[in-house]
């Protein structure tokens, strides 16, 4: 009995860690992802609400940015970041919907439409869980009267170019073009978290939260997806 017992135990741990199949490594990376996280985010959660860890680094953080912001590089800052707004992540997200429309990539479509829409919409509930507000500075870069944690912008961007490098990532043959779609998903994340609290909109906390938020969730929608459609091409013909 313990003789089977181990053996289907390493059956199924081979089959947790085979990159084939239905519930191969897909899904262990997916939910490992998921797992970790949700403990970021608590712990950064956890830390603001406490104000105790990287929540003694906010201010000074925000200040030193304030202190050193000037034009034109300010200017600059300001128009990227505008840029990757909610609105315009929504704008191309809807034609990269488009795109998977007409190439009929519907599991694509699919892992699209729960993916940003749906992390857009947790983003907004965490903010009124928590309701951090915004930095406050004598001469602020900009005025914005919505909670502050997790960040929008960075949380946007993270599950759209997330979903980019995703997308590259499984479907291109080239193992140099699925390394440089990830380094560069990885650069505007963090262009992109760095304008924000350059420009006084978020503390270091609030961006990092919009990141870690995102990449959970980024992780729970293409898993999910990937798994339904393995299930799908596995499952046998209906002869009916």
């Amino acid at each position: 009995m313990k003789f089977l017992s181990t053996n289907r135990m390493m059956r199924f741990i081979e089959a947790r860690f085979t990159p084939g199949g239905e519930l191969g490594l897909h899904l262990t990376a997916g939910v490992l992802l998921m797992v970790l996280a949700t403990a970021l985010f608590g712990m950064l959660a956890g830390a603001v609400m406490g104000q105790t860890g990287i929540a003694l680094l906010d201010l000074r953080v925000s200040q030193w940015f304030n202190a050193h912001a000037a034009e034109p590089l300010a200017g600059a800052v300001a128009l990227f970041s505008q840029i990757h707004s909610v609105a315009s992540v929504a704008l191309l997200s809807a034609l990269l919907g488009w795109y998977f429309w007409r190439r009929r990539e519907r599991y694509w479509l699919l892992a699209l439409v729960f993916t940003i829409p749906g992390g857009m919409l947790l983003n907004v509930l965490l903010k009124y869980v928590y309701q951090r507000s915004r930095p406050v500075f004598d001469a602020p870069m900009v005025d914005l009267a919505s909670y502050s944690f997790p960040s929008g912008h960075a949380a946007a961007s993270t599950a759209l170019y997330g979903f980019l490098a995703c997308y590259v990532v499984m479907t291109a043959r080239r193992h140099g073009t699925r390394v440089l779609a990830v380094l560069l998903a990885v650069l505007m994340v963090a262009l992109v978290a760095t304008s924000r609290v350059y420009l006084g909109a978020h503390y270091l906390s609030d961006v990092l939260a919009g990141i870690v938020e995102s990449c959970g969730w980024l992780a729970l929608c293409i898993t999910g997806c990937s798994t339904w459609r393995r299930r799908r091409a596995a499952a046998p013909p209906n002869r009916s």
